[in-house]
Order: structure tokens, then C-alpha cells, then sequence
């Protein structure tokens, strides 16, 4: 197996277990003379600069990311057993923590395989590879799947532009024998649509699972209003919860047409109502109109993937949670999230603190959540950490 040569001085964030070694941390390549030059995919082993045994894993040049560690185990064989191993070692704390029918199986770093996303949506599993060396295991992963849990289906939701970062093609499909992937699952007690193939990301945000059950009491009975609402889920659980009407917006005419079909599965279109506007310009209009609502909830998309631009997400965090906050009616709820890592739980507070001063608005915690467990957090790694969700009452 070649071999990879760590500079002298190296992060702490690699010696405190860290999977990530970045291509400006490496002294040398192809250290091992007797062993054939790498080719990109392959996996390698590092050493400190001093020899010590760091890890093993995929190596890819044209990555800033140069190598990601699957193992921090000498004698561990990187092959198909072991991508069995670590699915069913995933598959067994999601079990215990009451994740059995729908869960991010893998969410990649944080469950010891960079860059691989599982979804399990009860029989059917969605996979993403997202770097050169984990897809070239893919044939090993759809295997251990299938000796795993004998699904109904199996897709590939690889149509992302991160996949070009690192020489491969986007490409979605199915691994399996073709299925309807147009599925039905049951969150929280209440019926959705996945639509596997055409859906954002795998087809259906899981990450907020939990979240949505938390606002069954501030809903009773209220006027809610949800902005960035995509297929309704935030907003059917509100109906669902006894709310006395719901409003959702979204810029997409599909993900709208999605909502209308969910609230008809759970018998809920009386109570719901969806718009295709942009929600930006809608509830800037709104507050001049001076419309209040019992509950905003507010769960727009990632405002930055990039830390370059990551004071332009701040002021818009700050602009559309002010947005909000003006339209709730005193003593009502604020609902809203934040889904990019760039943006740490204490800067998202910061802002939410910003735009309250700027909103002449007091605001009083009820709770303050990440993500569903079923999308662990590793303690020290920013990339696993990402969902901040908040419910604040406004004074």
C-alpha cells in the first residue's frame, strides 16, 4: 500500500480524530518505494512526519481534501467487509436511539465514511457518493444494503455539482431493479410524498423530523404562516397539530403542487393554503400591510456554501428573520432554521439577537434544537454540526 507523509506541524483537528487531511498538509507522496504510484481512489495509509501510524484511506489529487480517513486502525482491511460492518454498526444506533423506519442511515464523517449519504425511507434507500474514493465502493455499499435489509429499491441521487470536484460525472438512477419512486412514508403519524428521483437532495429533508414535532403546542389554534415552505411539511404537521389555519409560500410552482398533494393524503386542504411567490419580496409587502400571524415559521435554504461569502448569509439571516418577527403578533411564535455549518449555533443566535434589537422585539426562548439524531453530531467537527432550529416566543 503507498504511503502519505504528514508535514511537521499539522492541525489539531487531524491528531484529535478528525477524517480530513488537506493536500497543504502533506510532505510527501508515494513514500513507499516498493509499492506501485497511487492512482486516484486508491486507498493509502499516513504517517506523521516522524512515522507514527495516523490512518488509512481514499486518496484523490484533485481534491483540496487530499485524503479522507476510513480507518485510525493499522490492521483494519479497507473491502467490502468492512463497508458491511460499518452500515450494520450505523443500522444498530439508529435502533437504539428509535430511528427504524425513516433515518439517515449514513451521514458520512460522522458515521466513519466520508462523503457517503444513506436515507432510508422505510423498504427504500437513497445513496449519495460524494467523493472519487467512496464511489468507487459503491458496488461493496448497494451489496451490504441489500444482505442488510432486502429493500424494495435502491436509487442514486449523485445529480450534485460536488461530484465535478472531484473528476466524477453527476449521474441519478437506480441500483436495484427499477421501482415506483414516487413512495409514501409516515412522519410523526401523518403521510408524505417522496419523490425519490426528483426531489431536493434524496427526496425528503429527515434532518428536521424531530423539529416538526415540537411545534404541536404553539400551533393549537393559530393563524400560521410558513415561507420556504417546499413540500409542506412544517406546515401539514401545524394543520395536523389543531392549528385554526395554515399558509405556505415557496418560489417553486412544483414543490407547491407537492404541498397540495400532501395536504390532500392526510385530509388537511381545508385548513391549507399554498402560494408560488417569492417569499423574500411577499413578506417584506406583508409587514408594510401590517398582516400578523400567531406563528411565522421561517425555513429558507442555505444562504452560503462558501466562507467567502458568509457575511452575505448573515445579513440574510438577519433580513428574513426581522421579516418575521414583524409579522408576529405580540406574544406569538417565531419558527425558524438555519441549515449551513458555516453558520455555527452561536452566530445564529447572534443574529436572530440582531434582527429582535432591529424589530424593537423581546423574544423568549421556548427551545433550541439541531438536528435529528439520526444525523450525529460530532463534537469538534463543524461539517457535522449544521441545523439550528429555534422556536422563540415574540414579545
Amino acid at each position: 500500500m503507498q504511503t502519505v507523509v504528514l508535514n511537521k506541524k499539522i492541525s489539531r483537528r487531524v491528531e484529535m480524530g478528525h477524517p480530513w487531511i488537506f493536500a497543504n498538509e502533506v510532505n510527501r507522496l508515494n513514500d513507499n518505494k516498493e509499492a506501485a504510484p497511487f492512482v486516484a481512489g486508491d486507498i493509502v495509509e499516513v504517517y506523521t512526519h516522524d512515522r507514527k501510524f495516523i490512518g488509512k484511506g481514499y486518496i484523490n489529487p484533485q481534491s483540496q481534501i487530499l485524503v479522507r480517513l476510513l480507518s485510525r486502525d493499522k490492521e483494519e482491511h479497507i473491502d467490502a467487509a468492512f463497508f458491511k460492518k460499518r452500515l450494520s454498526e450505523a443500522w444498530e444506533y439508529r435502533k437504539k436511539i428509535g430511528y427504524v423506519e425513516n433515518c439517515r442511515l449514513i451521514f458520512g464523517e460522522a458515521d466513519g465514511i466520508p462523503q457517503l449519504i444513506i436515507d432510508k425511507f422505510n423498504d427504500y434507500f437513497v445513496i449519495q457518493t460524494l467523493a472519487l474514493g467512496i464511489d468507487i465502493w459503491k458496488p461493496a455499499i448497494v451489496e451490504a444494503l441489500e444482505s442488510i435489509f432486502q429493500p424494495k429499491g435502491i436509487y442514486e441521487r449523485n445529480d450534485v455539482p460536488i461530484r465535478e470536484l472531484e473528476g466524477m460525472t453527476q449521474q441519478k438512477g437506480f441500483l436495484s431493479a427499477p421501482f415506483d419512486s414516487n413512495i409514501v412514508i409516515n412522519e410523526n403519524g401523518i403521510k408524505f410524498n417522496v419523490d425519490i428521483a426528483n426531489g431536493q437532495k434524496t427526496g425528503y429533508f429527515l434532518d428536521q423530523q424531530d423539529n416538526r414535532r415540537a411545534i404541536q403546542h404553539i400551533v393549537k389554534g393559530a393563524d400560521v404562516l410558513g415561507a420556504f415552505c417546499y413540500t409542506g411539511t412544517f406546515e401539514i404537521h401545524a394543520a395536523q397539530y389543531g392549528a385554526k389555519s395554515v399558509l405556505g409560500l415557496d418560489i417553486s410552482q412544483q414543490a407547491i403542487d407537492m404541498c397540495n398533494k400532501n395536504a390532500a393524503l392526510n385530509g388537511l386542504s381545508d385548513l391549507c393554503a399554498f402560494q408560488c411567490v417569492n417569499a423574500f419580496d411577499v413578506l417584506k409587502q406583508w409587514v408594510k400591510d401590517g398582516r400578523q400571524y400567531d406563528v411565522v415559521m421561517l425555513d429558507p435554504p442555505s444562504f452560503t456554501k462558501s466562507r467567502s461569502t458568509i457575511q452575505k448569509a448573515i445579513a440574510g439571516y438577519k433580513e428574513i428573520n426581522l421579516r418575521g418577527m414583524k409579522l408576529v403578533k405580540p406574544g406569538g411564535f417565531l419558527v425558524t432554521s438555519s441549515c449551513t455549518n458555516l453558520v455555527q449555533p452561536e452566530l445564529f443566535l447572534e443574529i436572530i439577537q440582531m434582527a429582535a434589537k432591529d424589530a424593537k422585539r423581546k423574544l423568549r426562548q421556548v427551545i433550541f434544537n439541531s438536528q435529528s439524531a439520526d444525523h450525529p453530531v460530532i463534537y469538534g467537527w463543524e461539517n457535522t454540526h449544521y441545523l439550528k432550529f429555534l422556536i422563540v416566543q415574540v414579545m
